[in-house]
């Protein structure tokens, strides 16, 4: 399909994990944009490159290891194809393990003409000593083949010319169909037919035809892939692998507590210099008191709360995920949960969106998209909020440092917050297996998922990757949400009925269901005044505690440490109060999220209410053993 007439249109496909967005990137730089395409939940990113004194436009197909199934991904692929005979069709193969990508090259071969093999990975193959011989390809298919290294930009003028080529009419591609299928076709059906009869005899020749020539073009390095294997068998042993991932679960968690503690006290002190000079300026302005004190005591005051809280987590957090994810350990942990999840009645690629979670439940929410079933998709975007996001942290952080291992004891401190993210872990099974057996029965559906070659990682586009796709993302919508969130903290502390304040009376009025639930009316006070961002809940209780019309102040952890002793904490009050940070209600931006990916007030209530009714339960639980 033209996105703009008169300009080439080349698309780019292969399998997942083949640089093929690495590659898109190269070509493109920053002149890109990422759109659904019409009808679908995921995302195809088109953008443009020039050369040799001509535009082309490039779209970035999601990644898909075959046509023959009936995901969105793969229908996205054929009809994207299908759509412009001329759209020349670029396919990314891995030179890593060439066999498994050539069995989508045979079966695009079957519905498109103008196609060009772009065989990725170069350096990597040589490193396993595996030697390809790209022409002896080109004349087994009939299609023209390049060979790149897309991180190091090799043979990327290659491919440009390539594509210039066949669009100018100076190349062409001569596909070289399979036999078998086109006996199977002779009946007037389409190949890429669901319910064609023959599709598992076709899926079979296609297979031992991409290994016949697999075979003829080279082969690999047994020793290297020897050791590869032996490192995946240690990683996703049925012995190992929980352990391993706790291991790395609880070093991510150090990390980011031992990290994160200066820079937010950095921030913070820089932030209430700013205030202050802003009062004066404020001030000189001859600004009304009450203007100032809005703007300032609530507005600033709150936003830079969140930002000093939130920021040096997510800049420590978000790239050791995506660290995670570049060495090749995030597909292997879907890998070991996947059984799990499938004996919950979900998907095993929950196990992927549910770590998106970590970072951000939002973005865990819309990172359900790669799910194909609509059920498991609901189901995962239900229980997303059951794991601890980044805005929850810095509560739990807190209260284990003040209440059960101080700052000096930092790795009792990472085992305890991992204990309490396994919690959550554990009751998303659980409440995935009660929506697959009650509102949202099913069988649960099999997905490919491939285990991608381990990779050295890098650091710098991951970096940069991390910041712009995630920091500044959270970061933007956390200050969006925390500026109305100061104005009615502001005005719950400043407006008062009688002589007492509006947030006096609301805390009084939830005393009776914050002692219920072994908190405080103060607590849970927090918590609904912290819906549009879950940063908030510390800072408005210490803000209610010491009796404080505004947010903000030099509030170091021993002086939280000696407010909430003196306002009546004791380490029930601070449990229950990390029982229902893990388990609470989503934020307002989540809530959000989920009503626009459903599309259903239903669903986003059930998300709503499930995460709340797990905490209402545990808590009164806890308080009454406790007590």
């Amino acid at each position: 399909m033209a996105i703009s007439e008169n300009i080439p249109q080349v698309a780019l496909i292969g399998n997942p994990n083949v640089g093929k967005s690495t590659l898109f990137n190269k070509l493109t730089g920053m002149n890109q944009h990422t759109g659904n395409w019409t009808g679908k939940t995921v995302g195809v990113a088109t953008g443009q490159y020039r050369y040799k004194g001509k535009e082309y436009e490039i779209a970035d197909l999601p990644g898909t290891y075959s046509l023959l199934g009936n995901s969105a991904e793969e229908e996205i692929a054929i009809d994207y194809i299908r759509s412009d005979d001329d759209c020349i069709v670029v396919i990314v193969c891995d030179g890593t393990c060439l066999e498994r990508n050539l069995n989508l090259v045979l079966q695009i071969m079957e519905i498109h003409s103008k196609l060009i093999v772009c065989v990725n990975l170069l350096d990597e193959a040589k490193k396993k000593d595996i030697s390809l011989d790209l022409m002896q390809l080109e004349k087994k298919i009939g299609v023209p083949v390049v060979g790149t290294s897309a991180t190091t930009a090799l043979g990327l003028d290659d491919l440009k010319d390539a594509i210039r080529n066949m669009t100018d009419g100076f190349s062409q591609s001569n596909p070289i169909p399979t036999i078998f299928s086109a006996e199977i076709t002779n009946d007037g059906t389409t190949l890429f037919d669901a319910n064609h009869k023959d599709s598992d005899l076709i899926t079979e020749t296609f297979v031992k035809r991409a290994a016949q020539i697999a075979l003829e073009m080279g082969g690999e390095n047994t020793g290297y892939t020897r050791k590869e294997a032996k490192l995946d068998k240690i990683i996703t042993g049925g012995w190992t692998a929980f352990p391993i991932m706790l291991v790395l679960l609880t070093a991510v968690f150090w990390l980011t507590i031992k990290g994160a503690n200066y820079p937010s006290a950095m921030l913070q002190s820089g932030f209430d210099w700013i205030g202050v000079e802003l009062r004066h300026i404020f001030t000189m302005w001859n600004m009304p008191y009450g203007i100032i004190s809005l703007l300032l005591d609530g507005i600033w005051t709150t936003v830079a709360q969140v930002i000093a809280v939130m920021l040096p987590p997510m800049v420590i957090f978000f790239p050791l995920f995506a660290l995670l994810e570049d060495l090749g350990y995030l597909p292997r942990l879907a890998y070991v949960l996947d059984n799990n999840f499938a004996k919950c009645g979900a998907c095993g690629k929950q196990s992927l969106t549910m770590a998106m979670g970590f970072g951000c439940n939002a973005v865990g929410v819309v990172g359900c998209r790669i799910i194909d079933s609509p059920r498991e998709r609901i189901i995962a975007i239900i229980t997303n909020a059951l794991v601890p996001c980044n805005g929850r942290f810095p509560t739990l952080i807190v209260l284990i440092t003040i209440f059960f291992a101080d700052s000096a004891h930092g790795l009792l401190s990472s085992l305890i917050l991992t204990g309490f993210v396994v919690l959550g872990v554990v009751m998303t099974f659980v409440a995935s297996w009660i929506l697959s057996k009650t509102v949202l029965k099913g069988i649960p559906s099999s997905f490919t998922l491939e285990l991608p070659p381990f990779r050295k990682p890098q650091v710098g586009q991951l970096i940069v990757r991390s910041m712009l796709d995630r920091v500044i993302f959270v970061l933007g919508r956390a200050i969006l949400v925390a500026i109305p969130a100061g104005i009615v903290l502001w005005i719950l502390c400043n407006v008062s009925v009688g002589e007492t304040t509006l947030m006096i009376s609301f805390v009084s009025w939830l005393e009776p269901a914050g002692l219920f639930l072994g908190m405080s009316g103060a607590i849970l006070a927090a918590f609904i005044l912290g819906f549009p961002a879950n940063e908030l809940v510390v800072p408005i209780i210490i803000m209610i505690l010491s009796g404080a019309s505004v947010m903000g102040g030099d509030s170091t952890v021993t002086d939280t440490a000696l407010l909430m002793a003196n306002s009546g904490w004791t380490w029930k009050t601070a449990l229950c109060t990390m029982v229902f940070v893990l388990f609470h209600w989503p934020c307002s931006t989540t809530c959000l999220t989920i009503h626009k990916e459903t599309h259903s007030i239903k669903w986003t209530l059930l998300a709503f209410f499930i995460p709340s009714f797990i905490g209402i339960v545990f808590c009164s639980i806890l308080n009454l053993i406790l007590s």
